[in-house]
């Protein structure tokens, strides 16, 4: 076990003080890959052309293989109706389904049926085993549209519930930054005759604070809400886990440094596709959890783990743990208190651990709470090491 030696973060994205002035990176904002409709259809009609040549053409070498090795062709004709099958459930809609079952009872004809390399229509059963692939391909196509409607039905309800979630999060997490600027404000115009230097001095520090406070809370929701835009696609780069890690504890102990964080790492050097800044966010967010809602947390501890092809961060404390009753709807985003406030209303609590989720989810990882036997809570994430097809 070690203690954690802070870095400073040089990637793009992060917010630089330098010479007392704050700078504003123009690279703050996460990148993201926008997507027109037309441009995504293009992709996915590409798409269901090579997967309906792909099944039709394996489905002709398996029939000639079984002709040059068989004594019949009875087989060819289930075979294909097999291939419409699966062209009409790996691809979108009708078309292709229908096309490939009208392509199919031509080539079962033409190819596969003698005399060969001759159309002939007129053969027994022809009709009806062209009805059979038709009626397959509709059936699937029809089966297949639903469930995806239902999927996208769910999507859209899950997306309104992050919306929700948001709004929720905008309102507790800036009202009380922006309140703090008023009053060291206010405090300054009032007393500037009574006023020591230091006092000033001190009231326009937590000015500035605040402010990159809600730069930072504005850029994390937008960067969220994107996300969750139906055309967008996250953006992720190789970054330095200790690096994410180090900024994240370099943010939580400006305003907890009283606090005590103990950071335990692999001495691997580890690299992980990721949103730093998001990634981030979420780690301070956690953090910050750990002692508002630990109440008589002191200590915290990362531990950082790689298993099975995953990078795993667990955020620990010592301090009062997580209700029984908490851990199945933790990261719902409707927590409520034995006071009957928000679980997750207090101050400081970022975007909220149900937006945490949506960006670990985003990164194809996944996210838990549970509490330790020696007590104390526990909020362990993971994250792919490597980048996943399609993120």
């Amino acid at each position: 076990m070690q203690n954690f030696i802070f870095l400073q973060r040089k990637s793009p994205g992060v917010l630089q003080q330098m010479s007392g002035d704050f700078l504003f990176n123009k690279f703050l904002a996460p990148k993201y890959v926008i997507i027109s409709p037309m441009r995504e259809h293009k992709k996915f009609l590409k798409k269901d052309i090579c997967i309906t040549a792909g099944i039709l053409g394996i489905a002709s070498l398996v029939a000639l293989l079984l002709q040059r090795f068989g004594s019949t062709d009875t087989h060819v004709p289930l075979l294909f109706v097999l291939a419409v099958l699966f062209v009409s459930r790996f691809t979108q809609g009708y078309v292709c389904g229908i096309v490939a079952s009208m392509i199919a009872v031509v080539e079962v004809n033409y190819v596969f049926t003698y005399p060969y390399f001759e159309i002939n229509f007129t053969l027994t059963g022809y009709p009806l085993t062209f009805v059979a692939m038709l009626a397959v391909s509709v059936s699937v196509g029809t089966l297949t549209t639903q469930i995806k409607q239902q999927e996208q039905i769910r999507l859209e309800a899950e997306k309104e519930k992050m919306r929700g979630n948001l709004l929720r999060a905008v309102s507790h997490d800036i009202r009380t930054p922006l309140t703090s600027i008023v009053g060291s404000a206010s405090g300054i115009l009032d007393n500037q005759q009574v006023l020591s230097k230091e006092r000033m001095l001190e009231l326009i520090q937590d000015v500035k604070d605040e402010a990159q406070w809600l730069i930072r809370i504005v850029e994390n929701l937008l960067s969220v809400t994107r996300i969750n835009g139906e055309n967008a696609q996250i953006h992720t780069d190789d970054e330095i886990v200790e690096e994410i890690i180090g900024s994240a504890v370099l943010k939580f102990r400006k305003r907890f440094p009283q606090m005590s964080v103990e950071v335990v790492i692999p001495t691997e050097f580890l690299m992980v596709p990721m949103d730093g800044i998001l990634i981030e966010q979420v780690i301070v967010n956690l953090l910050e959890n750990s002692v508002l809602h630990g109440k008589t947390t002191k200590n915290i501890q990362i531990v950082v783990n790689k298993h099975a092809n995953r990078l795993i961060i667990a955020i620990e404390d010592d301090g009062e743990g997580i209700k029984e009753t908490v851990l199945p709807v933790m990261f719902d985003g409707c927590l409520q208190s034995m006071e009957g406030e928000e679980y997750d209303a207090r101050r400081n609590m970022g975007i909220g651990l149900s937006v945490c989720m949506s960006i670990v989810k985003a990164h194809k990882g996944d996210m838990k709470a549970e509490n330790k036997d020696t007590g104390g809570a526990r909020v362990l994430f993971w994250l792919p090491m490597e980048e996943e097809h399609g993120h």
